[in-house]
């Protein structure tokens, strides 16, 4: 026998307080991340920690500020990741950048 638990999802979408179960799901995360900012920061970091997001959208994600989340990072041995871009590179940029307009 099933429990209002397992059903609520079913109850919830027949009753139309959402369109689908898929949308009832989404909202319930929503909350749940409001409810427990520890798993925003936890979230936040394993999405950095697989390369889905940037520093920078992992921060946002988060709700932290970059030096913090930096800290955040060191304190679980997770390697901050720094991309090298050669000054050649970055001197053509310039010059294309600074360029008279023709």
């Amino acid at each position: 026998m099933k429990s209002i638990i397992d059903e609520l999802d079913e109850i919830l979408v027949d009753v139309g307080k959402y369109p689908s179960k898929d949308e009832l799901m989404k909202d319930a995360l929503r909350a749940l991340l409001r409810a427990k900012p520890e798993l925003k920061r936890d979230v936040a970091v394993e999405l950095y920690k697989k390369g889905a997001v940037s520093l920078p959208r992992a921060t946002e994600i988060c709700g932290s500020n970059m030096e913090d989340f930096k800290e955040l990072l060191k304190e679980r041995e997770i390697k901050i990741e720094v991309f090298y871009i050669p000054v050649e590179e970055i001197d053509k940029e310039m010059e294309s950048i600074l360029a008279p307009q023709l």
